[in-house]
């Protein structure tokens, strides 16, 4: 749809860390206003030194190409626009997104085999059951209650949730306390999710009890699992400290179900507003692979990562320095004009075409997300299955979304249908 550009008279007026920007849903008349104006912005900060904003799509190519001169490593600031490295806390080591090559890729390999497509294939029937047990519930429950009911808590966070368990080889019901404990590390900037510091460390404590639980039990007794995966890493001589595992164990509990499931819900509101597309989804159930990734550009479910400059360098023909943060805004990549035709328009046709630009919405170079196979699989298998036993799904009220400038979040989102 056309999209009225803002006018930004004064620089100042942009904060792209300011978590109330996102509320609304994502401000693409500012990204769209840099990517014209000043695509590498320094972006002030009152508690910091201050970052370079990256918007456009071909500078964040090149700097996510380029770990030797921006780095992720967590003692150069990590990956977050806070620096990682002056946050405290000694329970907690480095995650491989917090690391550069070599030592990325070497953390990287010991999970791969997760997320291999013969693993994908043994995977699917079990995605394809918890689908159908959740939509039975769904149907269920807006038999024996009156007026919308939760999709978020009904579907889109039990599905990724649950196929996590099954990653890490635990029971389903186990999906309660990953689910809760991901709220609380990607929740530092809203209130409902977040507490109070007590509580945050109240949950590390119980991810680490949990956590050391699994390793106890894959290393008597392992199995395809990630968990086992690990295990048998250590036990071939990478580090793998205690505290290092738990910073592994919270990424992929983070990694695992985010983009999932905000996906998943963004998607359900972008069919919702383009009928014409879901129309021609249920009548082109081959068009759903490329459907899952429209969708992941569409919502843009991780909004930026960051980066470090090691030495001085150019981007976009700003002067960057050694030292300097650099954080690239993926949801301002995805509506790049320069490489998305008419990128405005929600098209689930788009990477069918020859020529289509390539989405970010799972980051690029070497940390791109390891699981954006495992992620369309359950995206196209979802709505695979939503199509065909709820007829006219769709909200019923706007969403309820995360106070977050780092994941595009969706907490709650009321639904209307009819059993088929």
């Amino acid at each position: 749809m056309p999209m009225t550009v803002q006018a930004h008279d004064d620089l100042k007026s942009i904060d792209l860390k300011d978590p109330d920007l996102y509320l609304p849903g994502l401000p693409h008349d500012t990204f769209a206003w840099l990517r014209a104006h000043d695509p590498v912005y320094w972006n002030p900060e009152t508690d910091g030194a201050g970052f370079w904003a990256v918007t456009r799509h071909a500078d964040i190519v090149a700097v996510s190409a380029d770990p030797l001169t921006f780095s992720s490593a967590r003692h150069n600031g990590g990956h977050r626009i806070f620096n990682e490295n002056t946050m405290g806390g000694e329970e907690i080591e480095a995650s491989m997104i917090s690391m550069d090559p070599p030592r990325h890729v070497d953390y990287r390999r010991m999970v791969m085999g997760g997320f291999t497509p013969p693993r994908l294939r043994d995977m699917e029937a079990g995605i394809r059951r918890r689908a159908t047990v959740l939509i039975d519930a769904m149907i269920d429950k807006a038999r024996a209650e009156v007026g919308p009911i939760d999709f978020v808590s009904s579907f889109s966070a039990p599905y990724a949730i649950q196929t996590l368990a099954e990653l890490f080889g635990v029971c389903e019901a186990d999906g309660d306390k990953l689910f809760e404990w991901s709220n609380a590390v990607i929740g530092e900037d809203d209130p409902e999710l977040r507490v109070s510091p007590d509580y945050m460390g109240a949950c590390i404590q119980d991810m680490a009890a949990y956590s050391l639980r699994v390793w106890g039990e894959r290393t008597a007794q392992p199995g395809p699992d990630l968990i086992s995966m690990l295990v048998k890493a250590a036990q071939d001589g990478t580090e793998m400290s205690v505290p290092r595992y738990l910073a592994t164990f919270i990424l992929l509990v983070v990694a695992g179900n985010e983009t999932t499931r905000n996906s998943i819900s963004g998607g359900l509101i972008a069919l919702d507003e383009n009928p014409d597309q879901r129309a021609r989804a249920m009548a082109e159930p081959a068009i759903l692979p490329h459907m899952a990734q429209e969708i992941v550009r569409w919502v843009s479910p991780v909004l930026h990562m960051r980066r470090t400059a090691t030495r001085d360098a150019e981007i976009g023909g700003a002067q960057v320095r050694a030292g300097d943060k650099v954080v690239m805004w993926y949801a301002s990549a995805n509506r790049d004009e320069a490489v998305f035709e008419d990128p405005y328009r929600f098209d689930i046709g788009r990477t069918a075409k020859a020529g289509a630009g390539k989405h970010l919405g799972f980051g690029y170079g070497e940390h791109v997300c390891l699981g954006q196979r495992l992620a369309e699989l359950q995206l196209r298998v979802a709505y695979e299955e939503l199509f065909l036993r709820l007829k006219d799904l769709k909200p019923a009220g706007p969403p309820r979304r995360l106070r977050s400038n780092f994941i595009n979040g969706i907490k709650s989102l009321p639904v209307t249908f009819e059993a088929a």
